[in-house]
């Protein structure tokens, strides 16, 4: 069967090279459907992966991208989603299913419109077949790269909130990244997107990373900025006299791993005319104070997802230019020209 598959994409890759496309498209989904019907899914799945690399490097000509497209959706609906395949955990097989959809994601071009919907119909599958309601992290992870690589910075908080362990770095360089082409007096506010989502989906242990990297790339790449080291008997701070607001992150993370709601209570009070300058941190920090200080807020729809959305993924507030002032709410952010450098 292995043998006689491989022959089928053979034939099927001739085709997308002599430039066949649609001829290509419409017979892998005639064999992949005959699969499927026979619920055969590992060949369905075999087919329908062969083809869609094939005809997604193939480019925009012709249609051949959004032909590939059209097979990797299929490939998530018809054989990951009505196949019940599932991820278990990080077993062999899970890993597997896991790393052909994140390889044919690598194969998108930027500019195909279909890429959405595949990362959005991976997601859905992983949420309804795996541990987390959220989607896989790893899943997350790879779609948030790919959006941080191509300087989209909303499209890559939004994954890289819900990613994995390794998230936090990338989403750290990716704020760091676009702190420098701000002042330099705004840095908190980069450093905050790069921390609070994490806060907010409890993930604690990503924003102390996320934190570590963004201030370990702040004083690296700015020898004159003066910091200095505050030790005590439990914990050991980073204190920059000229960036109130950054000190303010760093003892909000202290406060939340103490546990301490006097210490949250006295540090928003401490700091709250820099907050109040900032303008968009209210909705974030009363959701964390709820989250890990039992500090009720009202109820009015549902606080997270608004927040999330609206202050910290491009809508609302958030396309107001960091760093700047309520007065200046007009102004909107920019993302970062695609010459910056992630790595």
């Amino acid at each position: 069967m292995t043998s006689k598959i491989d022959k089928t994409i053979a034939r099927q890759q001739e085709k997308i090279a002599a430039g066949s496309y649609y001829e290509a498209h419409q017979q892998l989904r005639v064999i992949a459907a005959r699969y499927l019907k026979q619920s055969n899914y590992d060949a369905a799945a075999d087919i329908l992966t062969g083809g869609a690399k094939a005809l997604l490097r193939a480019g925009s000509q012709q249609g051949a991208a959004a032909s590939g497209g059209d097979l990797a959706i299929m490939l998530v609906l018809e054989v990951y989603t009505k196949g019940e395949w599932e991820i278990t955990g990080d077993d062999e097989v899970s890993r597997s299913r896991k790393k052909r959809l994140i390889e044919l994601l690598r194969e998108f071009p930027p500019d195909e419109p279909s890429r959405k919907r595949y990362i959005s119909e991976m997601i859905a599958w992983s949420a309804k077949f795996g541990p987390s309601e959220r989607g896989d992290p790893d899943l997350h992870h790879a779609a948030g790269s790919v959006y941080a690589e191509e300087n989209e910075p909303y499209d890559a908080e939004k994954h890289l909130a819900l990613g994995s362990t390794e998230s936090a770095e990338t989403l750290a360089k990716l704020e760091f990244e676009w702190y420098t082409h701000d002042e330099p007096h705004t840095a908190a506010v980069y450093a905050s997107r790069a921390v609070f989502p994490y806060l907010l989906v409890g993930n604690l242990r990503n924003a102390n990373k996320a934190f570590l990297v963004f201030t370990s790339r702040l004083s690296s790449s700015n020898p004159s900025l003066v910091s200095q080291e505050v030790s005590s008997t439990s914990s050991d701070v980073r204190v920059y006299p000229s960036l109130p607001l950054l000190n303010f992150i760093s003892l909000l993370l202290i406060a939340i791993q103490r546990g301490s709601a006097d210490l949250f209570r006295d540090l928003t009070k401490q700091y709250a005319a820099h907050i109040q300058e900032v303008g968009i941190w209210n909705d974030a920090l009363a959701r964390i104070g709820e989250i890990y200080f039992d500090i009720q807020i009202p109820r009015q729809g549902n606080p997270l997802l608004e927040m999330m959305n609206n202050m910290l993924f491009g809508g609302g507030q958030a396309n107001q230019r960091p760093g700047a002032s309520n007065r200046a709410a007009s102004r909107k952010v920019e993302a970062p020209p695609s010459s910056m450098e992630l790595d």
